[in-house]
């Protein structure tokens, strides 16, 4: 089982941990619920190093990125992040990821837990001279959300992050944290670091992104420079009401948002049309599997990805049955009861033709049939 380098943090602090996609990580501290409301209401920091870290570059590298991603990559400024698929020949979904433009034929990708080792091997298939430096083991991820994440994060550092909107990301130094920080070896951040000149404070990259639905930022830094960094959110954040948060409300959290879940929500066996969002696709690029999507569209025969809400009591768990007027027609992915909402949410495949908004269904809780119906996405709105 890997660990991240702020696995000890994690115990001193009270975390129940867990296995997942073969990392040891804290599932929750205190409680999920309280955890979720947390993020929702004021800021939470989550560690999130157990994701990959790939650089992507060489002449060409944004033809390579460009073929093997579902939205346009290549045409993005640089800093952009850009959330995509990555898909095979038949139009099955491999991965979603963020992707961001560096510099000219420089890519960030940051592939799933589970699924790192199989990306780096299918990207690097699809390389002709180009380079993939894979530094995943040697750099760390901190997750700030929350509505009062842009103020715990800017007391890091004196850069300017107010004009970075979202999607958007930097390098900077926490030159605010109470450390000289370490020289960077990754190739990441070394370079950036050069760039800078020398100072004080730990080089990192700010990426306005996260998984909860909410503002917020992800902090990648050297894992040298992991616990100073943690520590910093923490303290900085401790009178704005932040608290460490654990996997098990980054699920909930991300559901109320009706963010894909890898490996639950699609497993290989479904496509971008079958899962949306309908952004997610750039239909006027090529890439791999663009023809078989377009098949499928034009056949308007296939199981569609819908949010459903919970009419009546009851809990909609990943396998429940989705049925219409007492038949099963489908199949819960992810699903719990809303913390904020306070009813049971859903996400499940069930024949497009009935996945528009509105459509009456029912849940198979235990032996019950739980009213439902389909919602538009998100559960949940910010603010």
């Amino acid at each position: 089982m890997n660990a991240t380098p702020l696995n000890d943090e994690h115990r001193k602090l009270g975390a129940k941990m867990v296995w997942f996609a073969g990392w040891d990580m804290p599932i929750q501290y205190t409680s999920i619920i309280d955890e979720h409301m947390t993020v929702r209401n004021a800021c939470g920091a989550f560690d999130v190093s157990h994701m990959g870290d790939f650089i992507i570059r060489g002449p060409g590298a944004g033809e390579v990125v460009d073929l093997l991603m579902t939205n346009d990559v290549r045409e993005a400024p640089v800093g952009k992040c850009v959330y995509s698929h990555l898909l095979d020949a038949r139009g099955m979904i491999l991965d979603d990821t963020i992707a961001t433009p560096l510099g000219k034929d420089e890519y960030f990708m940051v592939p799933n837990a589970a699924t790192t080792s199989k990306m780096r091997k299918w990207v690097e298939s699809h390389l002709n001279g180009q380079e993939l430096v894979d530094m995943s083991s040697d750099l760390a991820a901190i997750a700030v959300q929350g509505p009062k994440a842009s103020e715990v994060v800017q007391r890091l550092t004196s850069a300017d992050l107010g004009p970075l909107g979202s999607f958007w990301a930097t390098f900077a130094r926490l030159d605010h944290i109470d450390s000289k920080g370490s020289r960077p070896k990754t190739e990441l951040l070394r370079e950036r670091a050069s760039a800078n000149g020398r100072g004080e404070g730990i080089m990192a990259y700010l990426s306005r992104t996260g998984y909860t639905g909410e503002d917020g930022f992800e902090i990648v830094c050297e894992n040298a420079d992991a616990h100073d960094v943690w520590r910093a959110v923490l303290e900085k954040g401790r009178d704005l009401g932040l608290r460490p948060i654990g996997l098990g409300a980054r699920d909930t959290l991300r559901l109320e948002k009706a963010l894909l879940l890898s490996g639950t929500d699609f497993d290989g066996s479904q496509t971008s049309v079958q899962t949306g969002p309908s952004w997610v696709v750039d239909w006027e690029h090529d890439f791999m599997g663009k023809k078989a999507l377009e098949e499928q569209r034009a056949s308007g025969s296939y199981d569609k990805l819908v949010c459903v809400a919970a009419k009546d009591k009851g809990i909609p768990r990943h396998g429940y049955e989705i049925a219409r007027g007492g038949q099963k027609v489908g199949a819960v992915t992810s699903g719990t009861m809303s913390p904020v909402l306070k009813k049971g949410i859903a996400m499940g495949y069930v024949p497009v033709g009935m996945s528009a908004v509105g459509t009456e269904l029912q849940v198979k809780v235990r032996d019950t049939l739980v009213a439902a119906e389909v919602v538009k996405p998100p559960f949940v709105r910010r603010g």
